[in-house]
């Protein structure tokens, strides 16, 4: 086990651990608002010698190993994650706030997963034979090549940052290229422990860099580098533009993740007890810090005021405290600016007439904590209902109709994820089919996998991430025309 005294706090350049030219910053508990400790800040100058390591490598050791042999690392990379699960879901515990219980379930066994995936298929990335009617009379052999990128800039979120930076790193390693990671200011120690993982799994020096830093600093140093090929992004839409206009301007492959306003859709025929509890997490785990997060209830109004009732419950049932309190079911949001910003949607919402439920409040506690909050009486043109707030409040918005359903669904600017609720699987496939969102669950909030593409449409991104789609995202394709 290791504490956070001896965890490395300092940059993973290169290779080695060093300090960063940017000075430090200090990582906060936003259970008990004490400083955790103080992690090294990337500069500029500290960017361009990982990127020059990274295009280093391109055409070194890691460029010549094959790809069984990348795999094997990437295993061995999995295998130090659940070696080191309880460390990593501590960490992560103290560092974001969410009950430790979630990432031991969760983020780390998916990291470890996204891993061992993505090993499987670095030997297995191949292009293929395209026959063609031959050039000037002459027959041709042609075929294409599926070949890395180059160096990516992948750059993390504090919601979730370990298993994050694992769907970045590891298609991007199985395709070959190398890449320069960014954590979060608020939650860098579980990705610099990663960092210290990667190392003792055999990945080559150079081929990964992990530089904690600030996002005008450190962030813009990597988005506008020449030398780095592709950004990788999951956050928030405003930033997420910055990035894309950035990226423009020398042409750089992006990804981006970048957030939603997710529907839930009760169906008048659902399990209610199995709806109820599946809605309930969609909205509260990780204290609704959740890019999927079903924060919009759409239900039967047959069914309206029994769901109402029963989220309540769950909101009050829920045991705000120290993350790692086992009997804790809720924990902080990761900071002072994220508390007032979900306190000013609640007040928001309460402004445009919605009616508070239960919660609604910040509890009189140290910690950044913000009671569950369930509104009824919604309607989709309010705030609340529309804008993300990524904290534990819910809407819970009537319905006459699937039609009806789909429509409320649809009227968002971002496009995700979304839940349905149903015991008719027609209705599934068909709901499934007209809602507009990168991943559709039935009867089960987020159910995510490595082996599954995972992105949004509308605001919520650009491209996907994992699964195939993953190497895809991660690779060119090259032609090649042999005239025979």
């Amino acid at each position: 086990m290791t504490s956070t005294e001896t965890l490395p706090t300092q940059l993973f350049l290169a290779g080695g651990w060093r300090a960063g030219g940017g000075g430090t910053f200090p990582v906060l508990n936003p259970a008990t608002e004490e400083k955790l400790t103080d992690v090294a800040a990337a500069s500029a100058a500290d960017v361009d010698e990982a990127v020059s390591a990274a295009r280093a490598q391109l055409s070194g050791e890691w460029a010549a190993l094959p790809g069984s042999q990348r795999g094997r690392i990437l295993a061995k990379v999995a295998d130090l994650i659940e070696r080191d699960a309880g460390e990593l879901a501590r960490l992560e515990a103290i560092d974001v706030g969410k009950p430790v219980g979630q990432p031991a379930v969760l983020d780390i066994p998916n990291a470890a997963r996204t891993f061992r995936h993505f090993a499987g298929w670095a030997d297995k990335i191949t292009g293929q034979v395209v026959p063609t009617d031959g050039y000037l009379g002459r027959p041709t052999h042609s075929y294409t090549r599926r070949e890395p990128v180059g160096v990516i800039g992948a750059i993390i979120p504090w919601n979730t940052p370990l298993m994050i930076a694992s769907w970045k790193l590891a298609p991007a390693l199985a395709a070959g290229n190398t890449v320069v990671v960014k954590p979060p200011e608020d939650a860098p120690l579980s990705i610099l422990h990663l960092a210290r993982l990667l190392g003792e799994a055999g990945v080559p020096a150079g081929v990964v860099s992990v530089l904690p830093g600030f996002g005008p600093v450190t962030g813009q140093a990597i988005v506008e580098h020449p030398g780095i090929d592709k950004i990788s992004f999951t956050g928030s839409p405003e930033v997420g533009r910055e990035i894309a206009v950035a990226a423009a301007r020398s042409f750089k492959r992006i990804t981006l993740e970048l957030g939603g306003k997710s529907p839930q859709i009760i169906l008048d025929d659902a399990d209610l007890e199995a709806a109820v509890n599946g809605t309930a997490m969609g909205l509260f785990f990780n204290q609704g810090e959740v890019c999927a997060a079903g924060t919009r209830i759409l239900v039967h109004r047959s069914r309206y005021d029994d769901v109402v009732e029963a989220l309540a419950a769950a909101a009050a049932q829920q045991v705000l405290g120290d993350p790692l309190d086992p009997s804790t079911t809720m924990g902080a949001l990761v900071n002072e600016k994220q508390r007032e910003r979900v306190l000013g949607y609640i007040a928001k919402g309460r402004d445009e007439g919605a009616r508070i439920v239960t919660g609604g409040a910040r509890p009189d506690r140290a910690g950044f904590f913000v009671q569950p909050t369930i509104f009824a009486g919604v309607h989709n043109d309010m705030t609340i209902a529309r804008e993300e707030i990524f904290g534990p409040v819910g809407a819970v918005l009537p319905f006459d109709d699937p039609e009806e359903a789909v429509r409320i669904a649809n009227a968002t600017d971002y496009g995700l994820a979304a839940t349905i609720w149903t015991r008719d699987v027609a209705a599934a496939h068909t709901l499934a089919a007209s809602v507009r969102a990168g991943a559709v669950g039935v009867n089960g909030w987020a159910p995510i996998d490595a082996a599954l593409p995972w992105g949004g449409m509308k605001t919520s991104g650009i491209g996907r991430e994992l699964g195939w789609s993953g190497i895809l995202a991660n690779t060119e394709e090259k032609v090649v025309t042999v005239v025979l």
